[in-house]
C-alpha cells in the first residue's frame, strides 16, 4: 500500500489494516481538532464551550491544599511550551512551577490538567492570555506529571470528502473491524514529534546524539522547508549561505523565538553551540534526542511488520509487558520471551494482561533479542549510532535511559459520530468521528489508517 515519503522519512512505513481510505482533509479549522485529557482517575479535562462551567472540587489533603492548584487549561492554537511561558509569565512565577500530564497538540483546541505551586484561585482567574483559558478545580496533593495520566479523548472532523455517505460509513466501518480484529494500532510516534510541516527535529537529535552540536544547530536554525511560512524559510536560507548569526538575529521572525534564544548567544559567541542548546528550555532540549529515539522505535517498528513477525503475540526474545484492569501498559513490569517462557507469556498476551514491546533506545536499554534484536541492531548500523551514544556527556541533561513502548495501542471508545454536508467545501462531505487514546499515543496514527492520505501535508497533518 501506497506511504507518503515524508512518513517514510519519519520510520512509518506501513499501516495497520489494508482497507481503502476516505481521504479528506483535518484541521482545516482549528476547532475540527478537539483533545480533552483524562487522567487515570477518571476526571476529564473538559472544554466549557457557551453556556456550560468547569465544576470546581478540592483534592487532596488540607495539609497541603494551599501548594499545589490544580486547574483546567484550555488553549486554541497554541504550542504547549509556548502557553505555559505565557500563563507563568502573567502569574510571575517561573515555569518550573508549572506541571503537565501531557504534551498536547498545538493546531488544536485542547483541555489539560496543570498544577501551579504557591498560588491562589483568585491570582489564576486574573490570566488574561489570547486563546487561552484557566479555570481552577481545586488543590491536589503534589505536582502532576505524566503518572496520572490515562489518554486523550479526540474529537475530530475530516473534511472535503469527495465520497458518497453510505460510502464513507463502509470505509470506516471495515477499517475499524480490522483494527479490533488485529486488537489495536501500530503505535507510531506520529508526524507532530517531529514537525510535520518542518520535520527536523530527529535529525537535529541524531547530530546531538552523534556529538556534533554545530551540525545540530544549523539543522535547527537553518534548514529550510518549503511548507514553513515564506519569511521564516527565506531567513533560514540566508543563515544557511552567510552563518552570520548577528544578522539572523535581526531578521529572524519573533514568533521564531527558541530560535531566537540560541541566535541571541551566537550573535556573541558564535562558537558555542553547545551553550546555544542550552539557552532552551530543558524539556525543549530533550526533545531533541527523543525524537531521534522516536524515529528509531518507528523503523524498528516498521521493519518488525515488513518482516512478517507478529504483533499480537511474542516470538522468542521478545519483549513483553504487563497490563493494567485499565488497559495502560506497566512498562516496568517487563519480560523477554525465552524458549521456556514463549507459551506461558503468549498466552497472558492472548488474555490481555500482556503486550508486545519494542526498546527505545537508551544507554540503560538492552537491545531485544532474537529476530526483534536482528532487526534493531541492523537499524543502528544503518544510521550509525548505538546505545551509548544516548549519553551525552555536553549535555547530561539531554542523556536518556531508554525503556519500552508497546507495538500497538488499543482503540476505545470509537464512534463515527455524523456524516453531512461539508459548507467550508461544497459538493463535498464531512464526517466527525470520537475515539480515546491511552497516554503517548497519537491520535494521526488512526487518522492515517482512516484516510490512507496520499499528501500529509495537504491532508492538514
Amino acid at each position: 500500500m501506497f506511504v507518503p515519503n515524508l512518513e517514510k522519512s519519519l520510520g512509518i512505513e506501513v499501516y495497520t489494516t489494508s482497507s481503502l481510505g476516505i481521504s479528506g482533509v483535518i484541521r482545516q479549522r482549528i476547532e475540527d481538532f478537539v483533545v480533552e485529557e483524562v487522567l487515570v482517575d477518571g476526571s476529564k479535562a473538559v472544554i466549557p464551550w457557551a453556556g456550560s462551567h468547569v465544576k470546581r472540587r478540592v483534592l487532596g489533603s488540607s495539609v497541603i491544599r494551599n501548594h499545589y492548584l490544580l486547574c483546567v487549561l484550555v488553549k486554541r492554537n497554541w504550542d504547549t511550551f509556548a502557553v505555559l511561558n505565557a500563563v507563568a509569565k502573567q502569574l510571575g512565577v517561573s515555569t518550573k512551577h508549572v506541571q503537565i500530564a501531557g504534551i498536547k497538540d498545538a493546531k488544536a483546541v485542547t483541555a489539560q490538567h496543570i498544577t501551579i505551586e504557591e498560588v491562589s484561585c483568585e491570582e489564576i482567574q486574573k490570566v488574561q492570555v489570547k486563546d487561552v483559558k484557566v479555570y481552577p478545580i481545586g488543590y491536589f496533593r503534589s505536582k502532576l506529571s505524566s503518572y496520572y495520566l490515562f489518554g486523550n479523548h479526540f474529537h475530530i472532523i475530516i473534511r472535503a470528502i469527495t465520497y458518497s455517505k453510505s460510502k464513507i460509513k463502509e470505509r470506516v466501518t471495515k477499517t475499524i473491524e480490522e483494527l479490533k480484529a488485529k486488537r489495536g494500532i501500530l503505535n507510531f510516534f506520529g508526524h507532530q514529534r517531529f514537525g510535520t510541516t518542518r520535520p527536523i527535529t530527529h535529525l537535529v537529535g541524531k547530530a546531538i546524539v552523534e556529538g556534533n552540536f554545530k551540525k545540530a544547530t544549523m539543522l535547527y536554525l537553518a534548514k529550510p522547508s518549503p511548507y514553513e511560512h515564506p519569511q521564516s524559510h527565506q531567513v533560514r536560507k540566508q543563515l544557511k549561505e552567510t552563518q552570520d548569526f548577528r544578522q539572523a538575529l535581526k531578521e529572524f521572525p519573533k514568533q521564531l523565538r527558541y530560535e531566537r534564544l540560541m541566535l541571541r548567544h551566537l550573535a556573541t559567541k558564535p562558537d558555542d553551540f553547545v551553550s546555544a542548546f542550552r539557552k532552551l528550555p530543558t524539556k525543549l532540549e530533550r526533545l531533541f534526542p527523543q525524537a531521534f529515539q522516536s524515529y528509531l522505535f518507528n523503523k524498528f517498528l516498521s521493519r518488525r511488520v515488513m518482516k512478517g513477525l507478529p504483533l499480537n503475540s511474542v516470538e522468542v526474545g521478545d519483549y513483553a509487558v504487563s497490563v493494567e484492569r485499565s488497559g495502560l501498559p506497566m512498562l516496568k513490569m517487563r519480560r523477554i520471551a525465552s524458549s521456556e517462557a514463549v507459551t506461558e507469556i503468549n498466552n497472558a498476551v492472548k488474555a490481555g494482561r500482556m503486550r508486545l514491546a519494542i526498546p527505545l533506545v537508551g544507554f540503560r536499554q538492552h537491545p531485544s533479542k532474537g529476530f526483534q534484536g536482528e532487526i534493531e541492531k541492523q537499524i543502528l548500523e544503518e544510521e550509525g549510532v548505538d546505545m551509548e551514544n544516548f549519553k551525552i556527556k555536553a549535555v547530561p541533561e539531554m542523556s536518556l535511559r531508554g525503556g519500552l513502548r508497546t507495538a500497538t495501542v488499543p482503540l476505545n471508545d470509537f464512534f463515527l459520530n455524523e456524516t453531512s454536508k461539508d459548507s467550508l467545501n461544497p459538493s463535498k462531505q464531512k464526517t466527525e468521528v470520537s475515539f480515546t487514546l491511552h497516554r503517548g499515543s497519537y491520535a494521526t496514527m488512526l487518522l492515517r489508517e482512516l484516510m490512507k492520505p496520499r499528501n500529509i501535508i495537504k491532508a492538514g497533518f
